[in-house]
């Protein structure tokens, strides 16, 4: 599958992956072991449609994109075309050989001020999907507001109200929370797949700041995917600086650009 839509242009229509600006990653979607087969479906039925240019952008390294060639095209690469900063990682649940030694410290200040106002729980809640999104949504709302009030739209959660259940289901949904005292001041919400750990998005009671919720819960979602297998833990699109903080270093995603030559 190939979710594409047609753009016109001053210079004429441009084929433009749905998604685009919006994802971290895009490409076409195929079931293992067939990208061959799929990428030449693919290529004919594009090739069929009215276009000058193709532009598939956020491509990982290992994107059936990248090697996917159309006949009577020219072809164009930049292979710096966003960061991705990623957190190696190598099992060990204590991150002491994966996150930086101040970073560690920093988490283990967090924790003893959590507690100091009361029990702290880190729960998953991957069970109770729309109670887990109802807290995000109200936490993500509180850690933006005045600052442009983040990305969950009214249409945003419809969807995630449609996705995370199947999500959760498929086990490829992390879902934490933070609880400290009575009080839940944290929501984690990410995704693993296979090798990869993802972090998604989050959000946490400003009333809370001093306590760094949402640090510990990206600590605790890092140690959980260490604990599953994930080599990486990829905090997606974007230079915050706290994601180096962690330790994480940018991975460059490329651009793939098909041009067709004007009709003689």
């Amino acid at each position: 599958m190939a979710p594409l839509y047609v753009e016109r242009h001053d210079r004429g229509q441009r084929l433009l992956p749905i998604g685009i600006s919006l994802s971290d990653y895009l490409d076409i979607l195929c079931v293992p072991e067939l990208e061959a087969k799929a990428g030449a479906a693919i290529a004919d039925a594009v090739l069929s449609l009215e276009w000058s240019q193709w532009i598939q952008p956020d491509l990982s390294a290992d994107a059936l994109s990248m090697w996917l060639e159309l006949p009577n095209t020219e072809e164009s690469r930049a292979m710096a075309h966003a960061a991705c900063p990623v957190l190696l990682l190598d099992g060990d649940r204590t991150l002491a050989r994966s996150v930086p030694a101040r970073r560690r410290r920093q988490l283990r200040r967090a924790e003893r001020a959590a507690r100091r106002r009361g029990a702290v729980v880190v729960s998953r809640n991957e069970s109770d999907p729309q109670i887990f999104l109802d807290e995000l949504v109200r936490l993500h709302g509180a850690r933006w507001v005045g600052h442009g009030g983040g990305v969950l739209s009214d249409m945003a959660v419809e969807f995630h109200r449609k996705a995370l259940p199947r999500l959760a289901d498929s086990g490829l949904a992390r879902c934490l929370t933070i609880q400290i005292g009575d009080a839940i001041v944290g929501a984690y919400y990410g995704f693993h797949h296979r090798n990869r750990a993802y972090a998604y998005l989050g959000g946490f009671d400003p009333a809370y700041a001093d306590e760094s919720p949402g640090a510990i819960l990206i600590g605790h979602a890092i140690a959980g995917a260490a604990h599953e297998g994930a080599r990486e833990f990829d905090f997606l699109r974007g230079r915050e600086s706290y994601k180096y903080g962690w330790g994480a270093k940018d991975r460059w995603t490329a651009q793939k650009v098909w041009t067709r030559s004007a009709p003689q």
